[in-house]
């Protein structure tokens, strides 16, 4: 959604930073430059004049005039403009001190707030709560199917005792949906309700009369992050009609131009609580604005990463199949887990979003946009169609069997090919790794043979006839010999730094310097 501003901005600190000072007309193109990607962006106009306005105090301060690289500066500054019109820190729920906590969904027809009632359902019982999912929504057609539809998917109950298409009254299901809660040990009660095309009078009385019966702990206002400056203008009057406690931003994945999620923050002074940016139930998470800035300035986001790597991955299988990876030092690793790190990548999220994610990224936003997402389907059908040996011994593969896997697989030889291929460079690697060498073609670890990229010799074995050599230290050398520790036998007689019978002598002061030395002294 922010590809076209995070391309402007790019390009704008790209020529930036080719200076070493900042003038005042540096200074004021740079501001000129972000002023028209974020209204191309489609961010509203006064959040766009106080954003310049922040933005050409500050490079004018001592913050970039003493600062040892003002590009470097003036981006961070932007950095932190932005967090702070994304609405600051993060914004958590707040839980009712006695159960239920009552939470209204309120929005625009076609916002996504039923799919985004079953999203914040399944998160919040991952979060360890019961939710309960209220169709109040009786007037759009299906919509109480839909709920049900959806929350069955998430995993989380469903209250509708009224079929909706124009039949029931959604204030008494809402107001009994919290009996029910209570009676079912629900902790949390999310209330889904009705919207239209605009704002409109019925819409807004529907939802001061449900509001006054529910008395709700949070009222989440969802925005179609699609729809530009038209979302900001109908947060506003839903604000001053009905008044909400945050906002949830939906469709983020859509190509818009996102200037919706860039202007209702600061417009309504409401913060940006949750954003949903897939189809699936899964595709939902907090909103942190600090994470979001990063992403728009292309720095990746590298924190949300690790979290969703933390609830997909399994500890446990992943140190056993490291600990049997360095046990047979990579002859350990076989195509089941192989396959089992591409089922982990995939309850990540799709490939695209992931390297999305890193630093760096912004660059390749064509080659990540044409990745192919069923890749990872074909080589787990592929390797769903071995035998347990062929799986835990890919060498056993010949070539009537890549035929009859291909045929179970619906893939082709080549293609079996070439996973088989790209399994023994995995292991190769793995092997590599395990013996402590490094990646291949890379410097090994510090510590580690191959250190530093420089090839290992081996130790050659001394040479008959030569023997070590004793201190080079006359004082330590005469101590060792006198004492019995020589370790080679005495230097020849004529030696130039030590005496001839130097071996007799223990005492310092007996050593003398050789003539030709003494003499220059």
């Amino acid at each position: 959604m922010f590809d076209t501003l995070q391309d402007r901005l790019a390009a704008t600190f790209k020529t930036l930073r080719a200076k070493g000072r900042l003038s005042e007309a540096d200074i004021d193109a740079t501001a000129g430059e972000i002023r028209i990607a974020l209204l191309e962006a489609d961010v509203a106009l006064p959040v766009v004049r106080e954003f310049i306005a922040a933005i050409k105090q500050r490079a004018r301060g001592t913050e970039v005039s003493a600062a040892l690289n003002p590009a470097q500066q003036v981006v961070k500054i932007v950095d932190e403009e932005l967090v702070a019109i994304l609405g600051g820190a993060t914004r958590r729920l707040r839980f009712a001190k006695v159960a239920p906590t009552v939470v209204l969904l309120a929005g625009l027809q076609g916002t996504g707030k039923t799919t985004l009632a079953g999203k914040l359902g399944r998160w919040l019982k991952e979060q360890g709560h019961s939710p309960l999912l209220v169709a109040a929504d009786l007037q759009r057609p299906n919509a109480v199917t839909q709920l049900q539809v959806v929350g069955e998917r998430a995993g989380v109950d469903v209250y509708a005792p009224e079929p909706g298409n124009g039949v029931g009254d959604p204030v008494a299901v809402a107001t009994t949906s919290i009996a029910h809660a209570r009676r079912s040990l629900h902790d949390v009660v999310l209330v889904d309700t009705a919207g239209r095309l605009g704002i409109d009078d019925e819409m807004m009385q529907q939802a001061v009369d449900i509001r006054a019966a529910t008395e709700p702990d949070e009222i989440l206002f969802v925005v179609d992050a699609m729809t530009g400056q038209d979302a900001v203008t109908t947060a506003q009057a839903f604000l001053d009609g009905v008044g909400f406690t945050g906002v949830v931003l939906s469709k983020l994945d859509g190509d818009a131009r996102g200037g919706a999620a860039l202007s209702v923050a600061k417009i309504t002074g409401r913060p940006v609580m949750f954003a949903s940016n897939g189809e699936q139930v899964t595709d939902f998470d907090v909103f942190h604005p600090d994470r979001m800035a990063s992403r728009i300035l292309g720095m990746g986001d590298m924190l949300t990463l690790i979290e969703q790597a933390e609830k997909s991955l399994d500890a446990e299988q992943a140190a056993s199949a490291a600990a049997r990876l360095i046990e047979g030092k990579g002859a350990g690793f076989t195509l089941d887990d192989f396959l089992q790190q591409m089922q982990a990548v995939r309850k990540m999220g799709s490939l695209s979003k992931i390297l999305g994610m890193l630093p760096g990224m912004a660059e390749m936003k064509d080659q990540i946009a044409g990745i192919d997402e069923r890749e990872i389907d074909r080589l787990q059908a592929m390797i769903q169609s071995m035998t347990p040996a062929e799986r835990a011994d890919p060498k056993v593969i010949d070539g009537s069997r890549r035929q009859r896997i291909s045929r179970g697989s619906g893939t082709t030889v080549a293609q079996v090919n070439s996973l088989v291929d790209r399994f023994f460079q995995a292991r190769t690697m793995m092997n590599q790794m395990a013996s402590g060498g490094g990646m291949p073609g890379m410097a090994g670890m510090p510590g580690m043979p191959g250190a530093g990229g420089k090839r290992v010799k081996a130790r050659q074995p001394a040479k008959k006839g030569r023997t070590k050599r004793g201190s080079g230290n006359p004082a330590k050398r005469a101590q060792q010999q006198a004492g019995g520790q020589r370790d080679s036998p005495p230097p020849a007689v004529g030696s130039p730094f030590v005496r001839p019978d130097a071996g007799s002598r223990s005492a310092d002061s007996d050593l003398e310097l050789p003539t030709q030395l003494r003499d220059r002294l």
